[in-house]
């Protein structure tokens, strides 16, 4: 029986990078899933090809029947955190966290790249868009690889098998106060953790990578031992890892004009080219 048969799941902010993917998740172990968000996203594509109801309106949608998740976005409306529904779907399989500061969407969707490459059929929940994956959220029988969010606190609250923090920064100015304040989050999280792997220990691989960046280099070894970990012999994560070609807006080649190379790129690439 799925793990979720014969709940409904009702998800506010479901336009999301977030909630977009726990919805997909959710829905394809089982829930009955809908949600509403105040505007179009791109990620609601994704959501409706599934059979996920959409709501887009200008006021917030509760039918009544439903559990009630809330994206962060909005922090008016009544229901639980999403961090709770994340908590949950994390509990449900053999689980891969990734938090940090910088570099963890990117790290993730290695990781989920490569175990998939590799044959270990993961199901995945990143962040962003990932053309060789196909979708923010993906089934598998294998791994479940998912990001931590610190930003709230919530990470704290996931216990996979295997953690991994890509680094350390004070990055969130509105919840800690320093730096030290994250750094004793994450020591406390990775205490009840039975696998950890702490990026700062690594050096950059010297692979031939498909994406460019000394930032890049680090998120590939930070990968690797985390694929390491879970039993992925280093040849072959090697080879998968040199194949991965990036997340979206992640320095990612949008064109040319005028023989001049254009790439699209977050704010936060800009912090990740100085790790922790």
């Amino acid at each position: 029986m799925p793990d979720l048969a014969n709940r409904r799941i009702w998800l506010v902010g479901i336009g999301g990078a977030g909630l977009s993917a726990y919805g997909l998740l959710a829905a394809a172990w089982g829930a009955e899933v809908g949600g509403w968000d105040r505007h179009e996203t791109p990620y609601l594509a994704a959501v409706r090809a599934a059979g996920i109801e959409v709501r887009v309106s200008p006021d917030p949608e509760l039918p009544e029947g439903f559990e009630v998740f809330v994206s962060s976005a909005y922090p008016g409306v009544p229901g639980r955190s999403r961090g709770e529904l994340l908590a949950e779907l994390v509990s449900l399989r053999p689980s891969v966290v990734v938090a940090g500061a910088h570099g963890k969407t990117t790290t993730a969707a290695m990781i989920a790249f490569a175990l998939r490459e590799t044959g270990h059929d993961p199901s995945w929940i990143v962040g962003g868009e990932v053309p060789q994956l196909g979708a923010n959220a993906g089934d598998g029988k294998g791994w479940l690889v998912v990001e931590g969010d610190e930003s709230d606190r919530s990470v704290e609250t996931l216990r996979p098998e295997l953690a991994v923090v890509t680094n350390v920064d004070l990055d969130h100015h509105a919840t800690f106060g320093s730096r030290a304040e994250v750094e004793e989050l994450f020591e406390r999280w990775l205490a009840d953790v039975p696998r950890v792997v702490r990026g700062w220990e690594l050096e950059p691989v010297e692979l031939d990578l498909a994406i460019p960046g000394e930032h890049n280099r680090q998120n590939a070894a930070v990968a690797l031992a985390a694929l390491e970990a879970l039993g992925v012999a280093r040849t072959d994560a090697e080879r998968a890892l040199a194949r991965f070609e990036g997340v979206g807006r992640r320095f990612q080649r949008v064109g040319e004009t005028a023989e001049v190379a254009v790439y699209e790129r977050s704010i936060r690439l800009v912090s990740s080219l100085f790790p922790a």
